[in-house]
Formats: structure tokens, C-alpha cells, sequence
């Protein structure tokens, strides 16, 4: 049996290849459509291309474009292909990107064609072979390239534990790492949440997620593909679009950011939502107030889950059952959860302790780091999330905090360390701490405060529009505050939570 995740995907392909399976809006406001029997054939030019181009064996393929039927064809046809898939953030600049393809050294490329100028100079330095682009308007040379190409092509045999994808995220000391997800880590859990959120032939998905990490990568896409569903694809989330087109859908996946701006739409009500099953909604916290708001004005309980790059999808509120606001829900099947104080016991109910998961889903270990991999799993193998946590009575998990040193803004994962090197750049700045404080849109706000040099004089918005021209605009502290010195317990540890209490009401 090939254990290749499309051979999977495709096996839930409907009977009528002629189906449409994914309808768009293109750059003039025309619908395009794309049927199944399209997927399987774009898919297999692009697979036959990255073939011709005699990649080495396990090869990375780094991708960073903007969201599209074709984006998303490139996916799946580097499983297709035997290879493995690097999806990375649209909004990332030079300094990053140039971190990302130094540490995973991919052999292939691809990205939008107005980048194209500033990334390939920083592929060839990193001895990268082959660099493509890919537009969102159906251009780029990655597809002038594949239109000679065959449009069969037989899906490469792949072993469970063979690598599909890698998918950088924050840690607690250093710069990214890359957490490596194995074809049956991805496969295991698209069929679990299958079952579990009650995918059937019929359903529609309102995809209006990005597709460069695990919510809409993962389980958005891979819902609706294993399930024979078809797509309405939106190329960004706008809340007075979503509004229009929801008595068409019956699934829609979102962030907490997205529910919040959808309330904010007077015509968004229980007529509006007529035709919807599910709302599902996960990548930060979602607070209780959103959720009661939401069932007010619907008539339907939003579906909050929990996950990890690390790990896809942990925990789920139930399909059948009771939907608890400030949980994230019971343990998936076949998934281990549990709450561990400082030695390693077993948490009572309400107690706050440690987060640690094992199960078929759970990563193998981080890209070419096997002391950090190391540190992060127990003698029995579970994996040491970083997150707080509690039970309830009914066995519901509660996600309290971090012990990482992590930031969720907008569903997206913000190390503070990061930042902090950036600001610790700056002219005149002597030193920085950067913290979360709660925001009503984006569940935390990356704050910065600042200590500045000795004479030196700190403006706020200098130091915002400096940071803009060099990390990706989600990183970007939404304030800084300029103090005299940081607050330091007696080992010099900067105490982040005094100033979490002073900048975060």
C-alpha cells in the first residue's frame, strides 16, 4: 500500500471526476472552476515537472506565494512527487527568508513573481538550484514550465514516517525550527478529524484561511479533500464577502480574529448562516465573550479546537455534544493527552500544570536539531508542548498559558526573542523585552517595551517604521513603550509578567 498522502486525498475523490471541486473569483471578478479530474491532471504537470528536474532524494521545496487554486495544486503535487513541502509566510522579508532556505538548504524555489528579485539573490547564495515563480493570477514560470508537461503521473510510493512537509515554528530560545511532519502524521489526523467533525459528501468549505501553515494547509484543505467536498475559495478572509457567500457553504474554519469581524457585520445573523453545520475555529485562544456573542446572534456554538505545528490537531469540543466556552475540548481519538505538574504527576481536576501529547500525529522531531528534539519529548515519548493547561470535571481541557515564551496575534506565532534582537539593533536602544497583552482582535498584541541608551531619546513610531522595512508586518509590535529599565528578578531574569500587568489593561 502507498502510504503518499495524495494517494490517500485522492482516494476521496468523488466517482464524477467532473465535479466541481474548487470555485474562485479571478483578479477581474470572473468565477473559475475547477473540477476533480482538473486537480488530479494540474497536479500531475507540476509533479512531472519538479520529476524533470532531478531533485535530489527527500528534497525540500520552499514556497512563499500568495494563496491560490495553484498554490494549492503545487502542494499537492510535491506530495505527488515524492517530496517535501515547505509552505512559508507571505508576509516574510529578506532577513527571514534568508534564515528559512540557509536552514533547510531546499532544492527548489518558488516564489511570487514580484519577489522573484530580492529572493533569488538569496537562493544563489545559499547554492539553491532552481528558483520559480508562481503568481496568483495563474502566471509565473513554475506554470509556463508545467503546461509542457504530461498530465498523468503516477504518485511516488512513500513509506508512513517519509517526511511530507516541514513547517517552521517559534521555540524558546534561537530563531525558528523546523518541525518535520511525516505522511502518516498529516494522514492520521485528516481521517480522525474526518469522522470527528462529521465530513460527508454534500458539504461545502468556505475556505478563507491562508495556506502557508497547519489550519488552512492541513485541516481546512484536507477536510474537504479526503471528504470529496467541494471549495469556495477566497483569496483573503473579508468578513462582508464571507457574509455573502455562507448560505452556500455549510463548513467554515477561521481564526478568533475572523469571528470577531464578522460580529462587527449587522447583515451577519441566523439567516445568513441557514445552510451552516459547522464553525470551527482554532490558532488562538478564542475568548468566552466572542463565543456567547456569536451563539446570540446565530444560533450556533463555534467549534474551538486545539493544535500545534508540531503536532496538527490535538483536542476538539465535540460534534455531538456540549460546546464549552474557554475549552478547547475532549482528546481526539487515538491522541494522548495529559497535565503534568513539575515532576512529572499527573494534575487533578481544575489543577494548572504542564501539556504534554503523544500519538500517530505528533511530529518525529525538529529539523536538523536532535538535542532540541530531544529535550522536547519525555523518556515515553510524549511531546513537552510548553503550553498550561487544566482539566474540568467533564474531562474538557482549558489552555491557561504558555510556558514558552510565545505570542498568538491574529492565529499567528510571534517569538518574542526574535523581535527583541531586532529592536536591540536599533539606534539608541539599549535593551527590550516584547510580551502579548490581550487585544480584542487579534487575542494578543505583540507589545514592545524599551530601555533606551544612556542620552539617547526613543520615538515610538520611528521605531514601528523601522522594524516594518525588516520582519513581517504580524511581528511588528502594535506599541512600544519607552522605560527607564526593565523590571529583574534577583537573577536578572527580566520579569515579563510585571509588565504584562502594567502595559496590558
Amino acid at each position: 500500500m502507498n502510504a503518499n498522502l495524495y494517494a490517500l486525498l485522492e482516494a476521496g475523490f468523488p466517482a464524477d471526476r467532473s465535479a466541481c471541486a474548487l470555485e474562485t473569483i479571478d483578479a477581474q471578478g470572473r468565477p473559475l472552476y475547477y473540477s476533480w479530474d482538473d486537480i488530479d491532471r494540474a497536479s500531475a504537470r507540476i509533479a512531472n515537472l519538479l520529476a524533470s528536474l532531478k531533485l535530489p532524494a527527500g528534497a525540500r521545496v520552499a514556497v512563499q506565494v500568495e494563496k491560490s487554486p495553484e498554490a494549492l495544486l503545487l502542494y499537492l503535487a510535491t506530495l505527488r512527487a515524492g517530496f517535501v513541502y515547505l509552505p512559508l509566510n507571505t508576509a516574510y522579508q529578506a532577513a527571514e527568508i534568508d534564515y528559512f532556505v540557509g536552514n533547510a538548504e531546499p532544492a527548489l524555489v518558488v516564489c511570487a513573481p514580484g519577489s522573484a528579485e530580492w529572493i533569488t539573490p538569496i537562493a544563489k547564495q545559499h547554492r539553491v538550484k532552481h528558483v520559480l515563480t508562481l503568481g496568483d493570477d495563474r502566471t509565473g514560470s513554475l506554470l509556463d514550465a508545467a503546461a509542457r508537461q504530461p498530465d498523468r503521473f503516477r504518485t511516488v510510493r512513500r513509506a508512513p514516517d517519509d517526511m511530507a512537509a516541514i513547517l517552521y515554528t517559534s521555540g524558546t530560545t534561537g530563531r525558528s525550527k523546523g518541525a518535520m511532519l511525516s505522511h502518516d502524521n498529516l494522514a492520521s489526523n485528516a481521517q480522525v478529524l474526518k469522522h470527528y467533525w462529521r465530513w460527508r459528501r454534500g458539504d461545502v468549505l468556505l475556505h478563507a484561511l491562508p495556506i502557508f501553515h497547519v489550519h488552512g494547509l492541513f485541516v481546512a484543505s484536507h477536510g474537504a479533500l479526503l471528504a470529496g467536498c467541494k471549495m469556495i475559495w477566497m483569496a483573503k478572509f473579508d468578513p462582508r464577502e464571507v457574509v455573502r457567500q455562507l448560505p452556500r457553504a455549510t463548513v467554515f474554519m477561521g481564526v478568533p480574529t475572523m469571528y470577531v469581524r464578522l460580529l462587527d457585520e449587522p447583515a451577519f445573523d441566523a439567516q445568513a448562516c441557514r445552510t451552516m453545520r459547522l464553525f470551527i475555529s482554532g490558532s488562538a485562544p478564542l475568548l468566552p465573550d466572542t463565543f456567547r456573542q456569536f451563539e446570540q446572534r446565530t444560533g450556533t456554538r463555534i467549534l474551538e479546537r486545539y493544535g500545534m505545528s508540531e503536532t496538527v490537531m490535538l483536542t476538539s469540543n465535540p460534534y455531538d455534544g456540549n460546546r464549552v466556552a474557554g475549552t478547547v475540548g475532549l482528546p481526539l481519538p487515538g491522541v494522548e493527552v495529559r497535565v503534568v505538574d513539575e515532576h512529572g504527576r499527573p494534575c487533578a481536576e481544575g489543577e494548572i500544570g504542564a501539556i504534554q501529547v503523544r500519538g500517530p500525529n505528533v511530529f518525529s522531531g525538529y529539523w536538523r536539531m536532535p538535542e532540541k528534539t530531544r529535550e522536547e519529548f519525555t523518556e515515553d515519548r510524549f511531546f513537552r508542548t510548553g503550553d498550561m493547561g487544566k482539566w474540568d470535571a467533564n474531562g474538557y481541557l482549558s489552555i491557561v498559558g504558555r510556558g514558552k515564551d510565545l505570542i498568538i496575534t491574529g492565529g499567528y506565532n510571534v517569538y518574542p526573542k526574535e523581535i527583541e534582537s531586532y529592536l536591540d539593533e536599533l539606534p539608541g536602544v539599549f535593551e527590550s523585552a516584547v510580551i502579548g497583552v490581550p487585544h480584542r482582535d487579534f487575542g494578543e498584541a505583540v507589545t514592545a517595551v524599551v530601555v533606551p541608551k544612556p542620552g539617547a531619546t526613543l520615538d515610538e513610531a520611528q521605531l514601528i517604521a523601522a522594524l516594518k522595512g525588516r520582519i513581517a508586518n504580524f511581528k511588528v509590535p502594535k506599541r512600544v513603550h519607552v522605560v527607564p529599565e526593565l523590571p529583574r528578578n534577583q537573577m536578572g531574569k527580566v520579569q515579563k509578567n510585571l509588565l504584562r500587568e502594567r502595559f496590558g489593561g
